[in-house]
């Protein structure tokens, strides 16, 4: 089955029922984010709180000033692995979490990834492993084909992103990991 239209419409929609990042809190983030051109550790720390709970205390381990370097040098960077790369060197960040300063800072090219979009992407055919954690290389895999759905689609990748989380929230069968 594929992806089109009306499918991320539909998930679009179920997509205020889950546990989700919210996508205004997200846009609230990139509008500092581009404004100021980087992003303060408190800032990484909450966005960071949303992506996961559990491990979003280890950015308050990093150096104010190397927050604001690495999430500003995240922003300069033109290639998707070196966005990524250089975010997950913080503590608290791991690829999932990244990927939401990098939506914060583009949400036209950009999307929060998990495990729940990974699984959606393989249900639908994109990818054929199974995955639990993630890395630079992976989000590239993940936001390529997100970016193609996007172009065929017309919507941004950042919804396309919360669309797959959707879909899989709604479809799975038994718990996450």
């Amino acid at each position: 089955m594929s992806i089109g239209k009306k499918f991320i419409e539909d998930y679009l929609n179920l997509y205020n029922k889950t546990q989700g990042v919210l996508p205004e809190k997200l846009d609230e983030f990139g509008e500092y984010y581009r404004e100021k051109r980087f992003l303060t550790r408190e800032e990484l720390y909450d966005i960071a709180y949303m992506s996961s709970t559990r491990s979003a205390y280890h950015v308050k381990k990093n150096p104010e000033k190397r927050c604001k370097q690495v999430s500003a040098n995240a922003l300069a960077l033109r290639d998707d692995f070196s966005k990524i790369g250089v975010l997950t060197l913080l503590k608290g960040f791991k690829a999932p979490t990244a990927s939401c300063v990098l939506t914060a800072s583009n949400p036209d090219k950009h999307a929060v990834v998990d495990t729940r979009v990974w699984a959606s992407l393989e249900r639908k055919g994109f990818v054929e492993i199974k995955k639990e954690s993630f890395g630079p290389s992976d989000y590239v895999v993940m936001i390529n084909h997100i970016r193609d759905i996007s172009e065929r689609t017309g919507y941004k990748a950042s919804e396309i992103g919360y669309a797959l989380f959707a879909y899989d929230y709604d479809v799975r069968e038994g718990t996450l990991h």
